[in-house]
């Protein structure tokens, strides 16, 4: 693949077998791959758990610093850490929201990957990745996610419904299996 960008629908992909899909991304697919990166990745869980954890630390320390008693401390975690993982669900949410608010200008966008990479081209932007961009994907019933490595920080979503035959979801299942770890 062309990693210089021009125009993809000329670039050659048919390295392999190559898959096309075609959609236009919602804040329900954010939020959805949000949601399944907290669940099945280390560091998606990590994030997820900090605040609760952190919640009922603090409530806690301050407990034992102010000599409060047993039942004081107990409902104090009780109430405190539901909050929290509350807390991290409306965050998640709202992270979901915002990286919609960077892709939703880009319109209906087209997809084509193969064993080399994807290109990506939407309304009014297009770029062409490599799949060493990404160290690994989860699958969830409606999606791809794509995550970054370790000095890429970036998560990809790909919506199933995108594939412009039901064969293409498994042929890009078995592109991202022979590229990329599977969670």
């Amino acid at each position: 693949m062309d990693s210089k960008g021009g125009d993809p629908s000329h670039q050659n992909t048919d390295f392999g077998t190559a898959v096309e899909f075609v959609y236009r991304p919602t804040a329900a697919d954010f939020e959805e791959a949000l949601r399944a990166r907290a669940r099945r990745s280390p560091s998606g869980r990590a994030q997820a758990l900090m605040a609760p954890l952190v919640a009922a630390i603090a409530v806690s320390v301050f407990s034992v610093l102010q000599d409060a008693p047993l039942p004081v401390w107990i409902i104090s975690l009780v109430l405190t850490v539901p909050i929290a993982f509350w807390a991290t669900v409306r965050g998640l949410r709202t992270m979901a929201r915002r990286l919609f608010s960077i892709v939703e200008p880009y319109g209906q966008c087209r997809m084509v990957a193969d064993d080399r990479g994807a290109v990506s081209t939407g309304e009014r932007v297009s770029f062409t990745v490599e799949w060493t961009v990404f160290r690994e994907y989860l699958e969830t019933p409606g999606l791809f996610v794509l995550l970054g490595g370790d000095r890429a920080a970036g998560v990809a979503v790909l919506p199933k419904r995108g594939a412009q035959d039901p064969a293409d979801v498994d042929r890009l299942r078995a592109i991202l299996d022979r590229n990329l770890k599977r969670l």
